[in-house]
């Protein structure tokens, strides 16, 4: 009996740690969210080629500290800078007119990729409750890392 509990709660310890994921949405979803509860948003622009993105969605995007913090404090948006989406942004509309969908690794880059004026990929930016941005963390950071400059807003 002893065991069969132990088993059942080493079962179910394991699906609370998998459950715990930041549940991203667009650009577009969280500027409506915004205006029905005021809430800052953090955004992961990232590439599909770019192998520091990758690991942060590995690494840090996946810490059950990261998730907690960013689930209750931000609206969480990705954001693939070289997408083919549309993206309405202060009454602006950007697309990406030069994608070519048969394109192998590195793409045309989105306008409002351009827009945001980024360094590198990846970019975290950080848009206050009334979308405006807020700051921009550029690279790979550690779930410490990220933690503290988040804290630092």
């Amino acid at each position: 009996m002893k065991r069969i509990l132990l088993a059942l709660f080493i079962t179910l310890g394991t699906f609370a740690v998998q459950a715990q994921e930041i549940k991203w949405m667009s650009i577009d979803e969280a500027l409506a969210a915004q205006k029905k509860k005021a809430k800052p948003i953090f955004m992961d622009v990232y590439t599909d080629w770019c192998g520091p993105c990758k690991m942060l969605d590995k690494n840090t995007f996946h810490d059950p500290e990261v998730v907690k913090f960013i689930s209750e404090n931000y609206y969480a948006v990705k954001f693939n800078a070289e997408s083919n989406t549309e993206v309405n942004f202060k009454g602006k509309k950007y697309t990406n007119p030069q994608y070519n969908p048969d394109r192998k690794g590195r793409n045309a880059q989105h306008q409002f990729a351009a827009t945001l004026n980024l360094e590198g990929y990846p970019s975290m930016v950080v848009f206050d409750k009334k979308g405006e941005i807020n700051n921009t963390i550029v690279g790979y950071h550690t779930p410490a890392q990220l933690l503290e400059a988040l804290k630092a807003n």
